[in-house]
């Protein structure tokens, strides 16, 4: 079993064992431990903000050893909402991404839901989904909709 298989499994137990491996992987740069984390799917999907779909481990693979090119990427997830069922789960977040400019670090904000299904081999990401977001998505709004659409 390759190194990246044996990681998924061992800490494959949970959705959120899976999603702690993932953003560990992406703070420590290693493609490895992140590619152990997706299923081993056709169709599994990556998008970043304002980027294209990266459908497939070869197209994600490459999309990500492109930005651990320039360094690891310091995302920390806050405000997770989570929906669980019996074979997949749905993280919705916003991600506080350390980013290093010309005048110093700063801070950059994404809207991401992670998409799990258990598989034979346990949980695994079957979509990463990011848009552009700001220090306001990380405000708590609390206002209910009155009527469901």
């Amino acid at each position: 079993m390759n190194r990246a298989k044996l990681q998924a499994a061992i800490v494959g137990g949970t959705p959120d064992d899976i999603e702690q491996t993932f953003y560990e992987a992406l703070h420590n740069a290693d493609i490895q431990q992140l590619m152990g984390c997706w299923a081993e799917e056709d169709d599994i999907v990556c998008v970043h903000p304002g980027g294209p779909s990266h459908i497939g481990a070869r197209a994600i693979r490459a999309v990500f050893e492109a930005m651990f090119a320039n360094g690891s990427v310091q995302a920390h997830p806050e405000r997770v909402c989570k929906v669980h069922s019996l074979a997949s789960a749905v993280h919705h977040m916003v991600e506080r991404i350390e980013v290093i400019t010309p005048n110093g670090a700063c801070q950059a904000y994404v809207i991401a839901t992670n998409v799990y299904h258990k598989t034979p081999q346990g949980w695994r990401m079957v979509t990463h989904h990011a848009s552009p977001g700001t220090a306001y998505d990380l405000v708590e709004v609390g206002v209910s909709p009155r009527m469901l659409h």
